[in-house]
Order: C-alpha cells, then structure tokens, then sequence
C-alpha cells in the first residue's frame, strides 16, 4: 500500500485521516487520544497511555496495530515477568546429526508494533529490558546484538501508581516516551455508546489501511516542514522554563519542579508540532501547534519535588503555568 510517488501534504492527511477512522471503529470517542498516538506513530516515537482499567487502552492499540501492515506483539507484564520473556534466550537445540548448538529464540519485542499492557505491573529490572530497544532499536542476548524490525514502536499502557501492585517506571526510561497520554473517564453519550456497541453483534475491524513504509514515508516528509527560528526559540523556551536554575525558570517552576525536561522534550515538541500542523492542512509551524503537544510531551519529563506532592499539584496543571508564564517572542 506503499506511495510509489514523493509524500505531499495532501497525501500525508489524507492516509493519517484513514488510519484515525479505522481505529474510531473501534474505539468509542478518545479523539484526541487517537490522534495524539498516531502522531507519536508518525514521528517514529514510542507512547505511554495511562488510565484505570476499562476504558479501552489496549483495544485503542491492538486497533492502531490491525489498522497497520505491520507485525504486532501483546507482552502482558506481571510480577513475576523476566527480563528473557521479553528479550528472548539462547536455547540448546538437538541436530539431525546428534550434535547440540545453542540458538537465538527471539522474544515478543521482535515486532514492529510492540503492545506493552501494563507495564508498570513489572518490576524496575524487567522493565529496563525495554531501554536499548527503545533507543537503539536493537536487543543484546548473551553479547551478542540483534536488530529489531522497522519501524518499531512500543505502545505501552500503564494504570495509575496510586493503584497497588505498580512500580514507578526508572526515569531514564520514561524520557524515551515520545508521548505520555492520560486517558479519561468517557462522557455519558460515550458509555451509552460503548454498551451499544460491545453488546450488539460485531464484525470486528477491516484490514490495515496503511503499511509500514506508508508511516516511515509521512514521517519523513513532516520533517520537512519548516518552522521559523522565533517559533522553535518559543519552544526552546518553553523547555528551558520547566528547569528552576534557569534565569527563564518562572516561580512555579522554582517551587515545584526538581529537574526539568531533557532535550528529547524539544525534540519531540517540535516534531509533533510539524506532525499537527500537516494534520491541519498547513506547511508552517505555528505558536499553537507548539502549545498543543506541550503536556504529552513534557508531563513525564518534568520531576516533580516533595513540596509538589504535597500540595497535590499535577503535572499538567504546572506545565501549563510555565507555559503561560512564557512569552511568544524572547531571547
């Protein structure tokens, strides 16, 4: 289903709208949520859906993944999950002609849309299996290193650590997220929606509207849209004020904040800020395609000091004070 012409902008809306319909299919409202992961899709990034259980996360990814040429992998982390469930080991094999040899058998993350289902059920060393892959897009067994296919995402859902049974995810891990998505509570008109729907007699979702290459193409192409220098210095701002040594730190940043967002932060604001401008049928940049991608972006980058938690303030609620506090021109 690949382009066999050069990517333009009419073409990038108008596969991203085919994909966004065939999950709606399926999933019941959550318009932004679907539009937010298919731009961490499209950037070639990874995404972290967070919500109680019920309200459709892994139905919104296996979607994303059937809506997709792609090959798809479902890891369903729990306590006791291993860091070799994941990865994959070296087993030791009989030949035809008696000898033994040890051989790779690769694990789930061999795909090229990885399902993490709650992740944060697992322990820190099972998770951290996931860090090279998520970087490197490799996977090291026994020393020895193994390219995972491409594209590959990881699309990992997580319930809320207030919840028992979870461990934090490491830092250094959740800086690899491109998006950290927060699901809802759906509306009244969207649970009566859900029970007409999973109650009556269904047919399930068509096939992939949308192949592998048809992804690595748009996201090249949307880097290829210009943003002028005093838009992507807002969005150097906006990072910069989320670190409270910074002279652009604003007071809340001084005193909730314990360390800011790193540069994958910026990195990933204005990639999904081109991304949502070519969504909108426009090839610039603008001030609020930056503030739209802000909270995904930096909501699980931002570190959070003991006087935050106490004062029971939210991520979102302090980004969106720095953002407020930041000036559309500077420097």
């Amino acid at each position: 289903m690949a382009t066999e012409t050069a990517m333009s902008p009419a073409a990038f809306r108008e596969t991203a709208l085919r994909i966004e319909q065939r999950i709606a299919e399926a999933v019941v409202g959550q318009h932004e949520i679907i539009r937010d992961v298919l731009v961490a899709v499209i950037a070639g990034g990874h995404t972290l859906v967070e919500g109680v259980p019920g309200l459709g996360k892994t139905l919104l990814v296996r979607t994303l993944a059937q809506s997709l040429d792609l090959t798809f992998s479902r890891i369903q982390f729990t306590p006791d999950l291993m860091p070799a469930d994941i990865t994959g080991t070296n087993v030791l094999n009989s030949l035809e002609d008696g000898r033994r040899e040890f051989a790779f058998q690769p694990g789930p993350i061999f795909a090229n849309l990885v399902l993490a289902d709650e992740i944060n059920r697992a322990t820190p060393k099972t998770q951290s299996a996931l860090l090279e892959a998520m970087q490197e897009g490799t996977c090291t067994v026994a020393n020895q290193m193994h390219p995972l296919p491409h594209p590959f995402f990881v699309l990992a859902t997580q319930n809320p650590l207030e919840m028992e049974g979870t461990y934090p995810l490491p830092e250094a891990q959740l800086d690899r997220f491109f998006f950290k998505l927060l699901v809802q509570f759906p509306s009244t008109q969207e649970l009566k929606d859900i029970l007409n729907r999973t109650l009556a007699v269904t047919h399930g979702v068509s096939g992939p509207v949308a192949s592998g290459e048809d992804i690595a193409q748009m996201g090249e192409f949307a880097r290829t849209v210009p943003a002028a220098s005093y838009v992507t210095d807002y969005a150097v701002r906006i990072v910069l004020a989320t670190h409270p040594d910074k002279d652009e730190a604003p007071g809340i940043t001084r005193r909730y904040v314990r360390y800011g967002a790193s540069p994958r932060g910026a990195q990933a604001i204005l990639l999904a800020a081109k991304i949502r401008a070519l969504l909108a049928e426009r090839v610039n940049v603008s001030f609020e395609d930056i503030r739209s991608v802000v909270l995904p972006a930096l909501r699980h980058r931002v570190i959070f000091n003991f006087e935050a938690e106490a004062d029971r303030v939210s991520a979102d609620e302090v980004i969106q004070e720095i953002v407020a506090a930041v000036p559309e021109s500077g420097f």
